[in-house]
């Protein structure tokens, strides 16, 4: 078979955005509120099911974002951090550290044990990547907490979220990494990137080979709000230095990219053994759905590419990284992960492979 799999979110249930309103106003007490919260993780995991998906995810339902969940309820944060342009206007803005020490508030280890007593199957979780929660200290430094401090604290953080995840039976560990086709756009030289990369496999070098086979990392150019940040930079410049991240498995946006047969060669020029690329065949920020048979196509073109046995399917994105996008319908999502499973299993069947 191919494998595929979802990237990670699903857009929060009606029910669920309802009750964060009225908890954080106060209306819904904390015992209720996680009532609803272990009811969409539930919910969500038996419409993946439903659709077919041989792996799941909690749909990050009860994340209050893909980047900033481990800060949540952190007293040493400032709200006026890096700013993220998106191409049609809106932004987003992270935190930026105040006071030493850095230390993560929530493990995305606790998302993967709630989706556990759900799932009858593989569970993958999705982590944010060390190099995004770099862009915390501020370029003005930190009296008595150097930059090197932290990042020393960052990679210890990150490790021990990693392991405690695989540690606690994750199918895969997914590290996402939109931030390294931004870095390009903020600085077209690379250092950054390369910066991203190096820290990156900073904490990924303190896993074993076998280890590695189990942790993913996944690049896009952004998708909130049906709109992304960095679609206009070109892939070539994001490519190489990504495949020096120490994963085994990497996860690409392509559904969504103007020329993908293009991005297939440059994969290609990259491929190694031992590597897994799960390729996007669903665009998660283009409202229409695609069919089975439009998927089970780019399955194929991938695959004059890819080796079948180095090649998987995925979505280009999660359909909802930030808890207040509603762009997106669980409706659409749902139907689009089930396009996609039904049209990877269409072209695992006419390569041989199923």
């Amino acid at each position: 078979m191919i494998p595929t799999e979802p990237i990670g979110s699903i857009p929060r249930s009606p029910e669920l955005l309802t009750a964060m309103a009225a908890f954080e106003s106060g209306g819904l007490s904390s015992a209720e509120f996680a009532d609803i919260q272990n009811r969409a993780v539930r919910e969500t995991i038996d419409s993946l099911a439903a659709a077919g998906s041989p792996v799941v995810t909690d749909g990050e339902q009860t994340k209050p974002g893909s980047l900033t969940y481990p800060l949540a309820g952190l007293e040493n944060l400032a709200p006026d951090g890096v700013v993220i342009p998106y191409a049609d206007g809106h932004q987003r803005q992270l935190p930026k550290l105040n006071s030493g020490p850095l230390r993560y508030k929530t493990s995305a280890v606790q998302y993967l044990q709630a989706a556990q007593q759900h799932a009858t199957g593989p569970v993958k979780q999705a982590v944010v990547a060390p190099s995004a929660l770099s862009l915390l200290y501020p370029p003005e430094g930190i009296a008595g907490y150097s930059r090197e401090q932290f990042l020393d604290d960052l990679v210890a953080e990150a490790e021990a979220e990693i392991r405690g995840c695989l540690d606690a039976g994750a199918h895969v560990v997914q590290l996402d990494f939109t931030e390294g086709r931004l870095s390009l756009k903020l600085d077209p030289s690379g250092q950054v990137l390369r910066e991203f990369v190096a820290l990156n496999n900073r904490v990924l070098e303190r896993f074993t080979e076998d280890e590695r086979a189990r942790i993913g990392i996944h690049t896009d150019p952004g998708a909130d709000q049906d709109s992304t940040h960095s679609l206009d930079v070109d892939y070539a410049e994001l490519l190489p230095a990504l495949f020096q991240t120490k994963v085994g498995n990497y996860y690409l946006q392509l559904a969504g990219e103007p020329d993908r047969e293009r991005v297939l060669r440059l994969i290609a020029d990259q491929l190694r053994p031992g590597i897994r690329v799960f390729v996007g065949v669903t665009d998660p920020i283009n409202p229409r759905v695609e069919t089975a048979d439009e998927v089970r196509d780019r399955v194929l073109e991938a695959a004059r590419h890819i080796p079948v046995d180095q090649l998987g399917t995925c979505d280009d994105s999660g359909f909802a990284p930030f808890a207040d996008d509603q762009s997106t319908s669980r409706q659409t999502a749902f139907a689009k992960i089930r396009a996609r499973v039904e049209g990877t299993a269409q072209a695992a069947q006419e390569l041989g492979t199923a």
